[in-house]
């Protein structure tokens, strides 16, 4: 696996003339989609995440490679991920999930017009698919199921919690 995060120390000059001690994880930047297959149902993951020892449930998303676009992952990472590709992508916006210690910028997509490719996720990845509704999905967040920030994130962006 490619090191892509980088651990720095550095000093930054605040606007009060304050000067404070930095440590940061440099990080290349990152997608999220939101996958739909109609108006009402999202494609969500539910997922294996080692740091935390647990599954989660999250919308698909990825880490740019070295010079790609966000656009351009959010077309990888769907098919990867999900098994779909999407005909239209629409930019929802940004998020800055961890600015306290982190430059991980992640760009969020809505994907529609969906066709089935069949997945190819990576060996270290160990995830399943489910179809849900915007009513399910406000159950699992009402039920503390949803604890993903960048999930809740385009959730809320898309007006679904």
């Amino acid at each position: 696996m490619a090191k892509f995060l980088n651990i720095k120390k550095r000093s930054a000059k605040l606007p009060n003339g304050h000067t404070a001690r930095l440590e940061l994880v440099e990080h290349p930047g990152a997608v999220l989609i939101v996958p739909f297959l109609t108006r009402d149902a999202v494609i969500l993951l539910r997922q294996f995440r080692p740091v935390i020892n647990a599954y989660i449930f999250e919308l698909p998303a990825g880490t740019l490679e070295k010079g790609e676009q966000p656009l351009a992952c959010a077309r990888r990472e769907i098919i990867e991920e999900t098994g779909y590709s999407a005909k239209k992508l629409t930019r929802l916006g940004i998020i800055y999930p961890v600015p306290g210690y982190s430059t991980e910028k992640i760009t969020m997509y809505k994907a529609e017009n969906l066709t089935e490719r069949g997945s190819a996720c990576e060996a270290d990845e160990v995830i399943e698919t489910l179809v849900v509704t915007k009513k399910t999905v406000r159950e699992f967040f009402a039920a503390g199921k949803i604890i993903d920030a960048k999930t809740i994130c385009a959730f809320a962006h898309c007006g679904w919690l």
